[in-house]
């Protein structure tokens, strides 16, 4: 079975330049510029994600959330520890 990760993600729309704010309780807190109109907020997030964590955009799906603020994501080929660990690499870097 391939391996996968789990991601709760909190997200704002509209919160000016894209980024990852912090990581707290299990939940990632993003922001993007996209409004939350039409999908342009998820797809934007999308993005975020895989540039920010080094992730195939296609490796990254919606699980549940899509109309709402709190997100789950499913992350194919990266297990829960790996992505906690590049989370916090890019937590670092900042």
């Amino acid at each position: 079975m391939a391996e996968f990760g789990v991601l709760r993600v909190r997200l704002t729309p509209k919160g000016g330049r894209s980024a990852i704010t912090h990581y707290e309780l299990g939940v990632l807190h993003a922001r993007v510029s996209a409004p939350p109109v039409d999908g342009a907020a998820n797809k934007a997030l999308i993005e975020l994600l895989s540039d920010s964590l080094k992730i195939p955009k296609s490796r990254i799906a919606f699980a549940s959330g899509e109309t709402s603020r709190d997100k789950v994501l499913r992350v194919e080929g990266v297990g829960a520890d790996e992505l906690r660990v590049r989370i916090e690499t890019v937590l670092k870097v900042k």
